[in-house]
């Protein structure tokens, strides 16, 4: 949901000369091992719609286009941490523009997308960072930018390349705070895991026996009483 001092009118103005901006676009570095993020695990991977606006010149992208290519890049990035303790990360679009074909070159528009980024920690549902925090992505310059991405790129290959470098820069951004993903301290139990079972119910699907249980001595076997006892002569 936008908050109530991100009026539309600001996020289009921003979208329209964000169109006209460039950024450099960040290497695919994702066959690289992974920036460290202490424990770090992925836990909820969540993309918001519901409220984008979309810029005065742009190509259209429904919500759920942006969720897929959204989430796909947040868990082709942090999916690759294999620590102990969950993580939820939760996006809302807030804007976007994706450069369309036709444009006069003279013009060069620029796709960019705007998000705001919240991440908890999965077991205490604490939020991280008291603030959304926002994030204004970039296609970046390349040849293929250069004249426009609307003249080389489609729009799955826009909406691929900004959610990349979005996933990119909330990585960065949480590479600033090892606080939040502390490398050392007792495993935080996974919520989703039911608890374990009774020491009973555990003892007696291993074997295993509690040495403090007492153990009844077996009954011997029964005595042979005959019919009849044998006279004396």
């Amino acid at each position: 949901m936008i908050p109530k001092t991100l009026r539309p009118r600001p996020i289009l103005a921003m979208l329209a000369l964000a169109t006209l901006a460039a950024c450099a676009q960040p290497g695919n570095d994702l066959k690289k091992p992974p920036v460290p993020l202490g424990r770090f695990l992925l836990g909820l991977n969540i993309v918001v719609t519901d409220s984008m606006q979309k810029g005065p010149v742009s190509r259209t992208a429904t919500g759920q286009e942006w969720q897929d290519a959204l989430k796909k890049a947040v868990q082709d990035r942090f999916g690759r941490y294999d620590g102990d303790t969950y993580y939820d990360i939760g996006i809302n679009v807030v804007g976007y523009a994706l450069a369309p074909p036709g444009i006069p070159i003279v013009l060069s528009p620029k796709s960019v997308l705007v998000i705001e980024v919240r991440v908890w920690d999965d077991a205490t549902q604490t939020q991280l960072n008291a603030e959304p925090q926002r994030f204004v992505v970039f296609e970046g310059t390349s040849g293929q930018t250069i004249i426009g991405s609307g003249l080389t790129r489609t729009k799955a290959e826009q909406l691929q390349v900004l959610s990349f470098n979005a996933a990119k820069q909330i990585e960065d951004w949480f590479v600033k705070h090892p606080q939040w993903f502390p490398a050392t301290g007792a495993p935080v139990p996974d919520p989703r895991t039911p608890d374990a079972a009774a020491p009973a119910a555990a003892a007696g699907a291993t074997g295993a026996s509690d040495p403090n249980a007492i153990v009844a001595s077996p009954l011997p076997d029964p005595v042979k009483v005959p019919k009849k006892l044998p006279q004396k002569k």
